[in-house]
């Protein structure tokens, strides 16, 4: 029986064209993933110049803001009405404060409960590691720093935490809303800011409407078909749909909890808590306004820093403050000294206990900042 052998030229050549198919290949591949690389970097790039122009803009706003607040005032008057305040008010606005965080801990700590096990002090310690945050950092970045804090201390996913921040986002945006309308019943607000508390009003109604949604109309939907549905389209895309499905779906188990409605019910304490902050120091400052007209600056204010801006809010807090009490007669010195007093009254309690909570984390916040970077990157 003869056995045939495919001579040895056919031979060499068969194992070239293999080898100069598998070359080809790299090639492509190797191409390909320089290709990936330089568009990654450049979406980098690109992403990094954004976050530079947003926080260039952010100062040079609190720069202007400042420039028009601190422009044609009486500066001794300023200091002689800050150096005659009634610091056992002052004193008493500061506990107002503090405790309004205690009960933004007991709030996020009613919110968690799912989660894993925590404590109202815990959710504190993480809260004024993110406002410590806030005060030193531009856009708003002490959200993700108690965010982490919370699911490394739990050892948690962090993007199982951030349901519990977007409903305390929420609940916050439903009460300036009920806030507004309350105190409109009860004193003849400036036109201003009843076209402000018309547009919080229907913002408020909107993430009602949300909240509705997701509890009651998204539960009925067939899984199979949402899933069908996020399955299609442009990979970013489904990849961004598939993110916020899991927070809706979150937030829709978070709804049929007691809790829920126990930190919505907390969450009305926490603003009364600040508007009575407020007026205290309004009061201890020689303002004679009234609790409402108080709530009614109060709340112009929040909704003025709604968005992430220069760190500590700078120069908006003061320029909103003045503009609100000019509403109600202030004169812009008086009004001016006081977005002073009350900003430093306000804001050193949140430096000295922030930086203890940053202290006692175990970690530098260089250090927290840099697994988040890490983590936001898996994401």
């Amino acid at each position: 029986m003869g056995v045939s052998f495919l001579p040895d030229r056919a031979l060499k050549e068969n194992v070239s064209h293999e080898v100069n198919s598998i070359q080809e290949k790299l090639s492509r591949l190797s191409m390909e993933q320089k290709v990936f690389q330089e568009a990654t970097g450049n979406s980098s790039a690109r992403q990094s110049v954004q976050q530079a122009v947003k926080q260039i803009a952010g100062y040079l706003l609190a720069l202007a803001c400042l420039i028009w607040v601190f422009h044609d005032i009486q500066l001794h008057r300023v200091w002689v009405n800050i150096s005659s305040m009634n610091w056992l008010l002052v004193a008493g606005a500061v506990g107002c404060d503090i405790v309004s965080y205690v009960c933004q801990g007991l709030r996020w700590h009613l919110l968690l409960h799912r989660t894993g096990p925590t404590t109202t002090m815990r959710a504190v310690h993480a809260i004024y590691a993110g406002l410590f945050t806030n005060e030193i950092l531009p856009m708003r970045v002490g959200e993700l720093v108690r965010t982490y804090l919370i699911s490394r201390w739990l050892s948690v996913p962090f993007i199982s935490i951030i349901p519990s921040v977007a409903v305390e986002r929420l609940f916050d945006g439903i009460w300036l809303g009920i806030g507004f309308v309350i105190t409109a019943a009860f004193i003849q607000v400036p036109e201003n800011i009843t076209d402000a508390a018309q547009t919080v009003g229907v913002g408020a109604l909107v993430l009602i409407g949300l909240f509705l949604y997701l509890i009651v109309v998204r539960r009925k939907t067939n899984d199979a078909v949402i899933k069908q549905n996020h399955d299609r389209g442009w990979q970013p895309l489904r990849l961004l749909k598939s993110f916020f499905v899991h927070i809706a779906d979150e937030i829709q188990v978070l709804g049929t909890s007691r809790y829920f409605y126990f930190s919505f019910l907390v969450s009305s304490l926490m603003l009364i808590l600040q508007i009575l902050a407020f007026c205290l120091i309004m009061w201890a400052y020689g303002l004679q306004l009234s609790v409402w007209a108080g709530a009614a600056v109060l709340l112009f204010l929040r909704l003025g820093t709604v968005l992430p801006n220069a760190p500590s809010n700078v120069g908006t807090y003061q320029f909103l403050c003045v503009v609100g009490l000019t509403f109600f007669g202030i004169e812009k010195t008086v009004a001016t000294g006081f977005s002073v007093a009350a900003f430093i009254i306000l804001t050193v309690p949140l430096w000295a206990l922030g930086f203890i909570a940053i202290s006692r984390s175990g970690m530098t916040l260089q250090q927290i900042r840099t697994d988040i970077r890490v983590m936001m990157k898996k994401y």
